[in-house]
């Protein structure tokens, strides 16, 4: 199967804002983004720049920092590089349908080799994000499920919460419901991937948008 052509066939362009497939690459070449992701239920997206795709796993709780915490990763069709930058909604009825936040981002340094590694199912690598940092491996254990899972290093280690302690996207600090109430999403269904006591949007419309520039 050619590159993104499952990505592309699980979507409708004309009806949703996620960017179509092209050939691109960022300027390091080794992006990382997480995307937090209120669909059917709520999960976050972890993506890794290879070989011209962002390699996709879902994860249903999330990144931990903690190196006890093994996180479930389920991978997904890969996406295109544009994706990094997509913050918004996607439509009800289509593939994915809720809102999208881009959690964290920044960009990683392979500890493996990464194109063969992948194959054999397991990839290490250190991240240089906004919240997410330092030396992590993913281990697959049967099928398209991986672990993902924190290294001990002792300076980027933490037993807290970091969905919980630091939930809001590192483009536009906004939350979940901010988001839908931004651009016209399900505000209800995006709040209930908001933690509890985070006050909900009080007027729509009002965006606080930075550039993209992750994947130029």
């Amino acid at each position: 199967m050619q590159p993104l052509k499952e990505y592309q066939q699980k979507r409708r362009f004309t009806k949703t804002a996620e960017p179509a497939p092209q050939k691109k690459s960022s300027r390091s070449g080794k992006l990382f983004v997480v995307q937090k992701h209120r669909a059917s239920h709520l999960h976050y997206d972890f993506r890794l720049e290879m070989n011209g795709v962002l390699k996709s796993w879902a994860v249903p709780k999330g990144p931990s920092l903690d190196p006890a915490v093994r996180r479930l990763a389920m991978a997904v069709e890969d996406h295109p590089i544009d994706y990094a930058d997509f913050e918004g909604i996607i439509p009800e009825g289509e593939y994915g349908g809720g809102t999208v936040m881009v959690w964290d981002r920044g960009t990683y340094t392979p500890e493996s080799q990464m194109t063969s590694d992948f194959g054999r199912g397991e990839l290490k690598f250190t991240l240089q994000g906004v919240k997410l940092q330092g030396s992590w491996v993913l281990v697959r254990t049967k099928g398209r499920q991986w672990l993902l899972i924190k290294h001990r290093d002792d300076e980027y280690v933490s037993t807290a919460d970091i969905t919980l302690s630091d939930p809001r996207s590192v483009i536009t600090q906004r939350t979940l419901a901010e988001i839908a109430a931004d651009e016209g999403g399900n505000v209800a269904k995006a709040a209930t991937g908001d933690p509890a006591g985070l006050p909900r949007p009080v007027k729509e419309g009002l965006k606080r948008r930075l550039p993209a520039t992750s994947a130029k």
